[in-house]
């Protein structure tokens, strides 16, 4: 396949330089954690840790990606915000992994430096 494209094209496609990084996010609840619980929980969570963030999630309560709530990509720093608010001690988590920067669009592409 040709790699050889133009700038609007690039662009469109959202590769090379256009490239949009996110993640992934999973969550896991204490068990016996009744739904309610659960529901508020994740409230404040995309209250406090992504919207406040500038981010966007798409997912579920126990999955989801992280994005950025616009056209762009996640920096690191926004990422380690998202990790650190979930590492505070929050009753209803049993635990969480946050995965590293990838391409939101294309995720088995490696991330460009």
């Amino acid at each position: 396949m040709a790699t050889n494209r133009s700038r609007r094209l690039r662009k469109k496609l959202c590769v090379d330089e256009f490239q949009e990084l996110g993640f992934e996010l999973t969550l896991s609840y204490k068990e016996g954690l009744n739904p309610e619980a659960v529901s508020v929980f994740f409230e404040r969570f995309i209250d406090e840790a992504i919207e406040s963030n500038g981010l966007g999630f798409i997912g579920a309560e126990d999955y989801g990606f992280v994005c950025l709530g616009k056209r762009g990509s996640v920096t690191a720093e926004q990422r380690t915000q998202v990790e650190a608010w979930l590492q505070k001690g929050h009753a209803e988590l049993a635990g969480s992994t946050v995965s590293p920067l990838i391409d939101v669009w294309y995720p088995e592409n490696p991330v460009n430096a």
